[in-house]
């Protein structure tokens, strides 16, 4: 695949996080030989008036299925826009990917929890391992009432506990469990939690339209990912990449939707 050069991108971010410690871009090494690749894309906001969330959606699934040897993919929050009437239609869209998909519960994913299992045959707290070594935690942050919250911690901690002896975890969360933006809560449990557990390489976020950098916190790495949808935020409709190599090694890189530009990207 044609790697092109890194470009540095500045945030839509408020002024008072302008001073906060982002990292916008760095050097990044690709592994040789990958044996691992997801995508996770976020705030599509499905049926958002006076937006086209047909076509954002489907260049979305166009950008993806360009891109090479994809394992699988989340959808890290806000599926759809408030309505619940959209959560069976937006799952029409994801079931044209021709690779596997996870869903992970946005403040906008407003429907009870039966009924989110009841469509996605998924719980909102969920997990999941992939190739023996790796493993996945996927955390609801909301409610039908579209809240803040913070994660469930405890099953968290089961989760990482059962995963401890893996290589390499990720976790998805939509809203950051820190107030370290503008939409962020401060979950300072849950991210002692994160940092206690070594093979935890990245939490992946979503839900700050305008915010698609790095953060670090007790040297564990938290991702944005922009978005692709709604009507607010970057300019660029965007997703991204992680990649695991056989070495072990673990690069995440945000593409655009458009062009498939690599716009910024961070080793693990």
């Amino acid at each position: 695949m044609q790697r092109r050069p890194f470009l540095y991108k500045i945030s839509l971010i408020s002024s008072s996080l302008m001073s906060m410690p982002f990292i916008s871009f760095g050097k990044a090494d690709f592994p040789k030989a990958t044996r691992l690749k997801f995508i996770t894309a976020s705030d599509g906001h499905f049926g958002q008036p006076d937006t086209d969330y047909q076509t954002s959606h489907r260049n979305l699934i166009e950008a993806i299925h360009r891109e090479e040897n994809v394992d699988f993919v989340v959808f890290n929050g806000d599926l759809i826009h408030d309505e619940p009437k959209w959560m069976p239609e937006v799952r029409k869209v994801y079931d044209t990917l021709q690779v596997p998909y996870y869903v992970c519960k946005g403040n906008h994913d407003r429907i009870s929890e039966n009924s989110w299992l009841q469509i996605w045959n998924q719980p909102a707290d969920f997990a999941f391992t992939k190739k023996d070594n790796y493993g996945f935690l996927l955390l609801n942050c909301s409610n039908e009432a579209g809240d803040y919250l913070c994660a469930n911690i405890d099953f968290a901690r089961a989760i990482l506990d059962e995963y401890s002896k893996l290589s390499h975890v990720f976790l998805f969360v939509h809203i950051s469990q820190n107030d370290w933006t503008r939409h962020g809560v401060a979950c300072e449990d849950l991210l002692k939690l994160i940092a206690s557990y070594p093979n935890v390489k990245a939490s992946f976020h979503g839900h700050d339209h305008d915010v698609d950098g790095i953060m670090i916190n007790r040297k564990k790495s938290y991702l944005w990912s922009g978005h692709f949808g709604g009507s607010w935020g970057n300019p660029f409709p965007s997703y991204r990449v992680c990649e695991v190599g056989e070495d072990g090694k673990t690069i995440t890189y945000l593409k655009s939707v458009i062009d498939g530009m690599i716009l910024n990207g961070h080793n693990l």
